[in-house]
């Protein structure tokens, strides 16, 4: 089912997804990562100011099953966090590609963006499961 990915972000294999937005991307998990996890306990992400590397940790998810390690499907300086988040874990699990994003960035190649998913690979890779 597609349409639980929305059509304009991008995806990553450790199921982080960007939204382009201008010149920064909103970055979150995905509902998938969400229903993986189960109920979110607690959010850890990095100040604005931060830089991040793809494919390196950049905070976590933890659950009452697991704590889960943020990856970054790109890099670039954290604009913005999503305090909203931080402060109520559960914003987090009821709306994972809207309100529960985490982290506003500006990419340091934009070209990075282009090599994540989109969301029907995205689909099928964890559909497949």
């Amino acid at each position: 089912m597609a349409s639980s990915y929305p059509q304009d972000c991008r995806y990553a294999d450790s199921h982080e997804y960007v939204r382009p937005e201008g010149e920064l991307v909103r970055v979150g998990i995905t509902a998938f990562a969400v229903e993986q996890l189960g109920d979110i306990v607690f959010v850890e992400l990095p100040d604005p100011g931060a830089a991040i590397s793809q494919g390196s940790g950049f905070g976590s998810v933890e659950s009452v099953k697991a704590v889960e390690d943020l990856l970054a499907p790109l890099s670039g300086t954290v604009e913005a966090r999503n305090e909203a988040v931080l402060a109520s874990p559960e914003e987090l699990q009821n709306d994972p590609h809207g309100e529960g994003w985490l982290l506003l960035v500006r990419p340091s190649d934009p070209s990075q963006i282009d090599a994540l998913m989109d969301a029907d690979t995205y689909a099928g890779k964890v559909d497949g499961h």
